[in-house]
């Protein structure tokens, strides 16, 4: 192990807020290879035994786990939690250590974003997205892909922890572009396994067999991540290959339809990966798998004609 390495391990205390699917991975990786790790006790957390087995040290009250932080990882559901995490009652802005650098993995609307790097600023720290791509089997194996945006001086620093738990990392720019390259990517992923499952109730319906459907897919130009992530579960039931809850997909795109109007983008095919995601949440579907989508919009096509 380099020598720099081992020096950037004994001096951070790793502090973490949100230790659910995807944080209790990175939280396993990160004190389980040498890190010092506290993390903040909710209830919206995985069983978290494994993590104090391994040295990680429960913390009650996120001002005391600002203060004791060198470094603060954040992996909440999205912008309103982010936000609330740094400045509402008991905000962490307010007792962060000088020069703590926050690290957010969550997925966020990239002007927010700015706007938080800004006040981290303000208070002495710094601040750097770090947005995750990949499922929480990825995080558990500490195999996620990094979408990283901060100045240089601190990617160096920080990337020693990063590689805990990660098998890529993409540098793309300063403060704000690993938001935005995330919100990019999950545009791409979401609306393919979206439109995908569409494509498997409308196939279902006009008796083609989920077998033969996903065959000539996959021998085709229908041939991708998400009919690999997708094609299980309409072969053999199985979910487990895209654990994403359809709240999270329509939360995603609506951060995506934010940040194209906010720069005056097109967004016409965003728009309806939009509709269509909204249906099932108003269907009362938005606490399923994406993986299962297909189903979904099988239940409100029957729904419609009855």
């Amino acid at each position: 192990m380099p020598e720099e390495y081992q020096g950037a391990m004994s001096a951070m205390k790793v502090g973490m807020i949100g230790v659910g699917l995807m944080g209790h991975g990175i939280a396993k990786n990160v004190v389980s290879k040498g890190w010092s790790l506290g993390f903040l006790d909710h209830p919206g957390n995985q069983p978290a035994d494994d993590l104090v087995s391994l040295g990680a040290v429960r913390v009650t009250d996120r001002d005391q786990l600002a203060a004791e932080s060198n470094v603060i990882i954040l992996c909440v559901s999205g912008s309103p939690q982010v936000e609330d995490v740094l400045l509402g009652e008991g905000g962490i802005l307010a007792t962060i250590r000088p020069g703590a650098v926050i690290i957010d993995c969550s997925t966020a609307i990239p002007s927010s974003t700015m706007r938080l790097a800004g006040l981290t600023r303000d208070a002495g720290g710094l601040f750097m997205d770090a947005a995750m791509t990949r499922t929480p089997m990825e995080a558990e194996q500490g195999r996620l892909n990094l979408l990283v945006g901060s100045d240089d001086d601190t990617f160096a620093r920080m990337r020693p922890l990063l590689e805990t738990f990660s098998e890529n990392i993409f540098h793309a720019g300063g403060t704000g572009a690993g938001h935005t390259l995330k919100l990019l990517h999950n545009y791409v992923s979401i609306g393919c396994a979206t439109l995908l499952s569409e494509a498997a109730a409308c196939a279902k319906k006009t008796g083609i067999s989920a077998a033969v459907f996903t065959d000539a897919l996959a021998k085709g130009g229908g041939y991708g991540a998400a009919l690999d992530r997708i094609s299980p579960f309409l072969l053999e039931g199985d979910n487990s290959r895209m654990k994403f809850f359809v709240s999270n997909a329509a939360k995603d795109i609506a951060y995506y339809l934010r940040m194209t109007q906010d720069i005056a983008a097109e967004n016409h095919a965003a728009t309806g990966v939009d509709m269509a995601l909204r249906s099932l949440s108003e269907g009362g579907f938005q606490d399923g798998y994406l993986s299962e989508a297909a189903a979904y919009f099988d239940r409100l096509s029957e729904a419609d004609q009855s």
